[in-house]
């Protein structure tokens, strides 16, 4: 993945380096009828936007961000935020700092700015999970792209009553509500962000610990969060199936693993579509991890995924995701800017709410949530560290092959999950599911 040159005239001089097969909506400016006029009524929308967010635009003073050509309020009427999303990779607009990008999108989001946007389109880039590469450029362990749990959160804990959602719910001897163990921590002290490795390992304990790995433990990872979860679980002497859906990332995995000394305690499985055809498996784990993926599948993709873990979980078995969710917070103006998350990175990125989590848990399969965790100011910080750690290791990425649009792409994305967890939006938590009747308890 490296820059491209462009030899065509007609190219605007800005995205002459743009490589036009990677980036095909990127390498060009959009045209149509009364184009010009639309995008100067949009110039004029997003300027009243960010005065009402209080976004300085002045050039001549200290302004929040600079709009260097004018081409990204026609890629915002062609298609709102992820014009400005495009706008921002094609570096037509700019901010000073990394922070100043999160502040930028906080206060947009935050005063409504929800230029028209296509919604669920189809995904316009989608490699697979995560490059290895990539994750070692914004991760605290060199391996894992998920949350930590930073050792200064104090947690509450205290059993809730939901609704429950299982067929018969409410009739003879299933009730209409269970109880679930709540934990909710508190904001972290100051941190730095060497403390994010810390706060992932942190992460990972808490996931097997939910799970009761323990030596002879048989474990599922579905799918693989890039070797830490194996490699702890390994540390534990359980035995562990690690699922991988992208055959490009077993190189990096299995050196992650040898490195970690868990080579032999766990195996690497290649699987195309993860609920198909881990279905097919007759083999019964006395536990299943899976570490913030849950919310990169669609709604009915989540369903199957919970049947799956129902057909592969033991009887007496635990399973324990940590996952990225929805507070019931969002506002038209995160939902559309969510979408150049879903046009670019995660093409079914799906931020469920927990009670919609549960209900689907309770429909899908026959799996309960018995415990759940809520840390959302963990979240922020671990987003917070992971910008500046890529930051600081941008020439590295480039070394790496990441061209000059894709490292914007992943300071967009960042910077805007960031942006939506500052604003109470976004929560990471962590579930435990059981089987609804083990041993013939309900």
């Amino acid at each position: 993945m490296v820059d491209g040159v462009s030899d065509n005239p007609a190219i605007p001089m800005h995205l002459a380096t743009v490589d036009a097969d990677q980036w095909p909506s990127i390498a060009v400016v959009p045209t149509g009828r009364l184009l010009g006029l639309r995008a100067r009524r949009a110039e004029a929308q997003f300027a009243s936007a960010c005065s009402r967010a209080e976004l300085d635009l002045d050039p001549e003073g200290a302004p929040d961000l600079v709009v260097d050509q004018a081409e990204v309020f026609e890629r915002i009427v062609v298609n709102g935020w992820i014009g400005l999303a495009e706008g921002f990779m094609a570096g037509e607009w700019r901010t000073e700092t990394p922070e100043d990008l999160v502040h930028v999108l906080h206060r947009l989001i935050a005063t409504g700015y929800s230029p028209k946007t296509q919604l669920n389109q189809g995904a316009r880039f989608s490699g697979g999970e995560v490059p290895p590469e990539l994750v070692e450029k914004f991760s605290g362990d060199g391996m894992s792209a998920f949350a930590g749990h930073f050792a200064t959160g104090v947690p509450t804990m205290e059993r809730v009553s939901v609704p429950s959602h299982s067929p018969g719910a409410g009739r003879g001897k299933e009730p209409k509500n269970y109880f679930v163990s709540e934990t909710n921590y508190s904001a972290p002290l100051e941190t730095e962000k060497l403390d994010l490795g810390d706060a992932q390992a942190r992460s990972v304990g808490m996931l097997l610990d939910a799970a009761v790995v323990r030596p002879g433990t048989h474990l599922a990872e579905l799918p693989s969060s890039g070797g830490a979860v194996a490699i702890g679980a390994a540390a534990r002497r359980a035995t562990v199936d690690s699922v991988v859906t992208d055959p490009a990332v077993v190189h990096a995995l299995r050196e992650r693993l040898t490195l970690g000394g868990a080579e032999d305690a766990v195996h690497i499985s290649v699987v195309d579509n993860l609920p198909r055809d881990m279905s097919r498996r007759k083999a019964r784990y006395d536990a299943v991890v899976s570490a913030e993926h849950l919310e990169t599948m669609p709604a009915a993709m989540q369903g199957h995924y919970f049947a799956l873990i129902d057909g592969l979980l033991a009887r007496s078995g635990r399973a324990a995701l940590q996952t990225v969710v929805s507070t019931g917070k969002m506002n038209p103006a995160a939902e559309a800017a969510l979408e150049s998350l879903r046009a670019y990175v995660w093409p079914g990125l799906n931020y469920q709410t927990v009670e919609q989590i549960r209900k689907t848990v309770d429909t899908r399969s026959g799996l309960r949530v018995i415990a759940e965790t809520h840390a959302p100011a963990h979240l922020e910080l671990s987003l917070k560290h992971q910008r500046t750690m890529f930051q600081s290791q941008l020439r590295e990425a480039a070394a790496d092959g990441f061209d000059s649009v894709y490292r914007r792409l992943w300071m967009w994305q960042l910077a805007l999950r960031e942006a939506l967890a500052r604003e109470g939006m976004l929560d990471v938590v962590q579930l435990t599911l059981t089987h609804r009747h083990r041993r013939g308890v309900r």
